[in-house]
């Protein structure tokens, strides 16, 4: 009987421990680890940091965590998928070949995915007549034009899947949908057919389980998170794969976390819509048929798994500048901290009404009383030790967020008295606001590229 394909996952996002994956490339016998760091806003921050320095633009945790990897993963003949590129795949990716050089390390291969960024085609789909109007809103992609910073499509696992095939050791992509990063090792290892929608949903599913690090195998389990076993030496999730599709979500022995369909459930619901229509660049997968068994010791089989034809079209991801913010805060203590805060809140908003700031959105948290639930939040029945007043402003002018940032100092003179621990960080700076426009573009319109690059 062949080996099952066992995927670990080592990263939920760009922020992550960057030592899972060491544990897992460690921990026991692995065949690929894969490691997620993009999100939405992800993607917007990548986009400001290469248009302040072009050799940057990616995630550089990965180096991070791939550092004191490296050496084990070579001699393991490990496998290691990463979406860690970013809005600049090709800088990540050589930067990989660099580290190996300077370990010494000759003839690693890694394999490099592009053709996500097609912020250079908006004008050109537009005039064939694409709307890419907002999935969420319906609004007209005109009134932001303007303001585009970028635009990435939603790649699948077939280019990952083909890096491999050529003989790509680590393959670093940009933007691809995270459960990609499992499916195209299960493409490149069984040959899964092209219309096998059921398997290839089966791989959707196990990346699915995978994509965010720990929260598969016990952090943040809302479920019992008491009953999850050593939580500081949390061991993420290995996804073991049989070719018929069926697999065992799993996590090495001797590291902490927990293992079972209740964790799992929590992680399946995580970010979907329809569960009928978990739709991917690959395949439509059904998340009602998922079937899972309790095996114990921590493993739990998932099986049963439905798919549909692929989506003719594939989602766009655009983030564009939307105004300036800024925020001031400053902590009461008792007695009457409350009263204070809410006094404060006052007074700044008359500031500003005399400073003349041009000012759209003002958002305040009580933070201790209602920073959770704003309004709906009961009133207190005792007054609290301590409140931390925090007061947000949005705006179209530059000046008038800096002009804000002012006048947070000036009240620990002449505002209400007990204010404290607001100044720690010095006067708050204006930043840029970036929103996200999520929309559609035919697939034809998305070419990736594939190639592969050695130490």
């Amino acid at each position: 009987m062949r080996q099952p394909f066992r995927i670990a996952g080592a990263s939920g996002f760009w922020g992550d421990r960057n030592d899972a994956l060491l544990d897992q490339v460690r921990g026991g016998p692995i065949d690929v680890v894969m490691l997620d760091y993009l999100a939405e806003v992800t993607m917007s921050i990548l986009r400001m940091k290469m248009m302040r320095n072009p050799q940057q633009g990616y995630a550089g945790d990965f180096l991070k965590a791939l550092d004191p990897a490296l050496h084990d993963i070579v001699e393991r003949r490990v496998k290691v998928v990463t979406n860690a590129g970013g809005m600049n795949p090709r800088a990540c990716a050589q930067a990989v070949v660099e580290l190996a050089r300077k370990k010494g390390i000759a003839g690693l291969r890694v394999g490099l995915v592009r053709g996500d960024d097609i912020l250079d085609q908006l004008d050109a789909l537009a005039a064939r007549g694409f709307a890419l109007e907002n999935l969420d809103t319906g609004g007209s992609f005109s009134t932001i034009r303007e303001r585009v910073l970028s635009a990435n499509a939603y790649l699948g696992s077939e280019p990952i899947a083909e890096a491999l095939r050529a003989g790509a050791q680590i393959v670093v992509t940009g933007r691809c949908t995270d459960s990609a990063l499992a499916l195209g090792p299960l493409l490149a290892r069984y040959g899964w057919a092209p219309h096998d929608w059921n398997r290839r949903a089966a791989g959707i599913v196990a990346g699915h389980l995978l994509e965010c690090g720990g929260q598969g195998s016990g952090g943040n389990f809302a479920g019992g998170w008491e009953q999850v076993p050593d939580l500081a030496n949390l061991g993420y999730p290995i996804a073991e794969v049989e070719e018929s599709g069926e697999f065992v979500v799993t996590k090495h022995p001797g590291l902490g976390g927990l293992v079972t369909p209740a964790v799992l459930k929590e992680q399946l619901l995580y970010e979907i819509g329809d569960p009928t229509a978990y739709v991917t660049p690959d395949v439509v997968a059904d998340f009602t048929t998922i079937r899972l068994e309790d095996l114990g010791a921590d493993r739990v089989r998932v099986f049963g798994i439905r798919g549909r034809p692929a989506p003719e079209q594939l989602k766009l991801s655009v983030s564009y500048q939307d105004g300036w913010r800024n925020a001031v805060a400053l902590t009461f203590v008792w007695p009457h901290a409350v009263e204070r805060a809410r006094a404060s809140e006052r007074l700044l908003r008359a500031r500003c009404e005399k400073r003349g700031l041009e000012i759209d959105e003002i958002h305040v948290d009580l933070i201790g009383v209602s920073g959770a639930h704003g309004p709906l939040a009961p009133v207190p029945r005792e007054e609290p030790n301590e409140v931390l007043f925090r007061m947000a402003i949005r705006t179209r002018d530059r000046e008038s967020a800096k002009r804000f940032g002012e006048e947070i100092a000036p009240l620990v003179l002449s505002g209400v008295p007990g204010a404290a621990a607001g100044l720690l960080s010095g006067r708050p700076e204006e930043s840029l606001i970036v929103n996200y426009w999520p929309t559609l573009v035919p697939r034809e319109c998305v070419r990736a590229s594939v190639e592969v690059l050695e130490s």
